[in-house]
């Protein structure tokens, strides 16, 4: 796969290291998508649903960490966050909250470019992965596109989250395969399973099934075992 295929959402309000990293990126054959505040932020991400941000926290009309509480709902979209603030305190705290890497301005291009290449390669779900010959997974009137990110019911696309995607490409490279809570949960999130996060897994669960068309009682692509996890039925 072409590196060029990521799109890197960049936000950043000073027009001088926006525009640098900006050039700095598609010079290198990734496609730049700006923003200059976190609301503009939160649009871009939700129309572009980009591989990767780039985060600065001073941003002017809100901290950039509520771009970052507000991506962590939902998706594991790689963040670096790029801020002049040099304190320990503030770099622990985006990374609890998140955040992949942080890097402290002022900053070298290749160190940054070093930076995006491994956040990408680290993202276990990255669509450059494709991680089946062809890069498509097919069961009954279920696909899987890896190289879209896409899941296809009777050629129908159905409208996943990042979160319930990474989900279901998981449970395919391991159909047949009974996927303890334990197992999902830290490839998914990179946690542990307890309460609260097998409770955020089952709500996703329960989304996708619905979106795929499983029903209660009936034969269904993903089998629950109560209390043990899931598995995507051969």
């Amino acid at each position: 796969m072409k590196q060029n295929k990521y799109k890197i959402l960049l936000v950043e309000d000073e027009d001088n290291i926006r525009n640098l990293v900006a050039t700095m990126l598609e010079t290198a054959g990734y496609q730049a998508i700006l923003a200059k505040s976190c609301s503009e932020a939160k649009m871009m991400y939700t129309s572009y649903l980009p591989d990767l941000i780039i985060l600065d926290l001073g941003l002017p009309d809100m901290d950039g960490i509520h771009l970052l509480d507000h991506v962590r709902q939902n998706a594991l979209t790689p963040i670096i966050v790029l801020s002049a603030r040099t304190s320990e305190a503030d770099k622990i705290e985006a990374l609890d909250r998140g955040a992949n890497d942080y890097v402290i301005k002022p900053f070298s291009s290749g160190e940054l470019l070093a930076r995006v290449r491994a956040a990408l390669r680290n993202n276990r779900f990255s669509a450059e992965e494709g991680r089946l010959p062809g890069g498509r997974f097919t069961l009954k009137e279920l696909t899987i596109d890896y190289d879209a990110r896409q899941v296809y019911i009777q050629s129908e696309p159905i409208r996943l989250t990042q979160t319930e995607y990474n989900i279901v490409a998981l449970l395919s490279e391991n159909c047949g395969k009974m996927m303890t809570y334990a197992a999902i949960i830290k490839a998914i999130w990179g946690g542990y399973a307890q309460e609260g996060s097998i409770k955020k897994l089952q709500v996703n669960m329960a989304n996708i099934r619905r979106k795929i068309g499983d029903k209660p009682g009936k034969q269904n692509y993903i089998a629950n075992e109560l209390g043990v996890g899931y598995r995507l039925n051969e």
